[in-house]
């Protein structure tokens, strides 16, 4: 099951394309109508019920409770930071790939706290390289600098323990709203490879020979296993 966070101003229901695209791997994908969803809270509310649904719900019985991943875009991003750094049914997620997260400094301003050095899951972070998401701000704690400046995601990154795996990478020339489709390849072999085991999506990001590795269409990768 993949669990979506919202950006900004966008519930679900405008996903719904990508939705279906992501079901026809086979995924299970959830959302909510929450067009604010940067702080988690409705987020870690739906995952509730998802864990505890009712007998007569047509999905009972049918959700990979041992295999949760949780996606988000933007103000989505640091919802998904949130819903599995600050709450306690955070320990229910697998994985987590976040695009473009608003950055700690950002997102701190917007009131959406989470805490990334509590992350205990395989994270894979990516931006774009355009200057909606890095302004190339010298000190990034002072000043506004894009919605995930290569600098945050360098520090994010260097605050995940070294026993986990972990992933980040830019998509060249990608601005900010570009993010959800760039993105969308990478993000469904992650999910494939971390929550169904599948051998090919791993290939994508394992060893000297990772695809990720060898695209020119991404840069500013860094992959610690």
């Amino acid at each position: 099951m993949i669990v979506v966070v919202n950006a900004s101003g966008t519930p679900a229901f405008k996903y719904e394309p990508w939705f279906k695209r992501l079901a026809s791997w086979g995924f299970i994908v959830v959302g909510n109508e929450d067009p604010q969803a940067g702080t988690g809270e409705t987020t870690s509310i739906m995952l509730d019920y998802l864990l505890n649904l009712p007998q007569d719900h047509k999905l009972n019985g049918r959700l990979d409770t041992e295999n949760i991943g949780i996606v988000g875009f933007s103000q989505g991003g640091a919802g998904a930071l949130a819903a599995v750094t600050m709450y306690d049914n955070g320990t229910a997620y697998k994985t987590i790939f976040t695009g473009s997260a608003a950055y700690p400094f950002l997102a701190g301003n917007m009131g959406w706290k989470y805490d990334v050095s509590k992350i205990k899951i395989p994270y894979f972070m990516a931006a774009g390289t355009g200057t909606t998401d890095d302004k190339g701000v010298a000190d990034i704690t002072k000043e506004y600098a894009g919605v995930a400046p290569l600098a945050s995601l360098v520090e994010n990154y260097e605050k995940i323990s070294d026993d986990l795996l972990k992933v980040r990478a830019r998509a060249t020339g990608a601005e900010h709203e570009d993010m959800l489709a760039r993105s969308d390849g990478y993000m469904t072999a992650w999910m494939l490879w971390q929550l169904c085991g599948d051998e090919d999506a791993a290939s994508v990001f394992i060893g000297e020979n990772a695809e990720i590795l060898h695209n020119s269409n991404w840069q500013d990768v860094e992959i610690n296993k």
